[in-house]
């Protein structure tokens, strides 16, 4: 249906369903992924994706929200940037797209991400957001679903918003 950008914190976003950028073994950890296991409760969440870890680069899976607003956290494993010459552009696609169907097979109307692989891996966040907005825009053409690229960072959140518009 549509794709927004939005200036907030992804863990009080009310959607059905946000996107954690998390690592293979899914355990919690620091930025956007440890943001979100405190809100939904660490212990809780770790216990469900223990039982799903570890799950390759690219790939998605579904917990519950915990103590979110929203019902689901959809965990998806970004890549490390490594020069860009490693399918790192491909993977991080896979990231978008297979989050999105987890969401569709959730019977979800609305998610929210934050901008995979940017932080701690290293993806150049430009680059990164001419995919998400690519990968997402490719699979609206075929979903109902109600998007939100998430950021908690005002000059990033700007800076995508005109390459949105430029796109």
């Amino acid at each position: 249906m549509s794709l927004e950008f939005v200036y907030q914190d992804i863990t009080k976003m009310p959607v059905d369903a946000i996107v954690n950028a998390a690592n293979k073994q899914l355990r919690g950890g620091s930025g956007v992924c440890g943001a979100i296991f405190k809100a939904a409760g660490w212990q809780t969440l770790q216990k469900e994706c223990d039982q799903l870890a570890p799950i390759q680069t690219g790939e998605a899976v579904v917990t519950s929200g915990g103590n979110l607003t929203a019902s689901y956290v959809i965990h998806t494993a970004g890549p490390i940037y490594h020069g860009g010459d490693q399918q790192e552009a491909s993977l991080l696609s896979a990231c978008y797209r297979n989050s999105l169907i987890k969401a569709v097979e959730k019977n979800c109307g609305s998610i929210a991400f934050p901008l995979i692989s940017t932080g701690v891996y290293g993806f150049p966040q430009e680059e990164a957001v001419k995919i998400a907005i690519k990968t997402i825009q490719q699979f609206l053409k075929e979903s109902a679903l109600t998007v939100y690229l998430v950021f908690f960072d005002q000059a990033l959140f700007a800076k995508s918003k005109e390459l949105f518009l430029s796109s």
